[in-house]
């Protein structure tokens, strides 16, 4: 196992308080305080994310590229959805205090808050927990890129991702002009109609018919 501390250089570090170390706030019953060898330098291949959210409010769509991440409920309720990129399916795994949810290193993934207190527990098999952000991704992609690879409207593209800030980690936005629309917004309840580890047909591309 290779070790991430320098004992010749750091005062070795047992204990830390993590209350103590937020990664983001978006207010005080939706935030995230982080655990990794930056903070407890005697941490090997462990670190983790301390979630706090209210109903409704989603962990945005993102993935890890360095770590597979063991998501723990320990109060309220909660829905991790996973995109399976080999088969394409989109997998919903309701959560209640005591279930977990395994994410692979690298899979497309979002949580979102059934009710208001709830409190995931996300565990990293690496030092740190990189994180790639669905927000960065839309934001810092070239308009013309998106535009001309995916047959887009280059104006329209850029006027619908214009709401979208970087680095949101937890949304909806505070300030979001349809805050009050998405409470009762029917894609924000799709919890309610697919129960426990509920899986869509993936879609086969025409191109896959003829790779057997």
């Amino acid at each position: 196992m290779v070790s991430y501390m320098d004992n010749t250089s750091q005062a070795p570090q047992y204990t830390f308080d993590i209350n103590k170390s937020p990664l983001f706030k978006k207010d005080n019953n939706n935030y995230i305080n982080v655990l990794g060898v930056k903070q407890l330098n005697t941490l090997e291949n462990v670190s983790l994310l301390d979630i706090f959210l209210s109903a409704n409010n989603v962990i945005e769509p993102h993935y890890h590229p360095n770590a597979a991440e063991l998501v723990y409920c320990i109060s309220g309720a909660a829905t991790v959805s996973i995109l399976n990129p080999f088969t394409k399916q989109l997998l919903h795994y309701s959560m209640t205090p005591g279930h977990v949810v395994n994410i692979p290193r690298g899979w497309w993934h979002y949580e979102v808050a059934k009710v208001n207190n709830t409190h995931l527990l996300a565990i990293f098999d690496a030092p740190t927990p990189e994180v790639i952000l669905g927000s960065d991704i839309l934001k810092f992609t070239p308009a013309k890129i998106m535009a001309h690879t995916y047959c887009l409207d280059e104006n329209q593209w850029k006027q619908a991702i214009a709401p979208i800030k970087p680095s949101t980690y937890i949304g909806p936005y505070k300030n979001c002009n349809k805050a009050k629309e998405n409470i009762s917004h029917p894609y924000l309840n799709w919890h309610q109609q697919y129960p426990p580890q509920c899986q869509h047909q993936p879609y086969v591309p025409p191109y896959q018919q003829y790779w057997g």
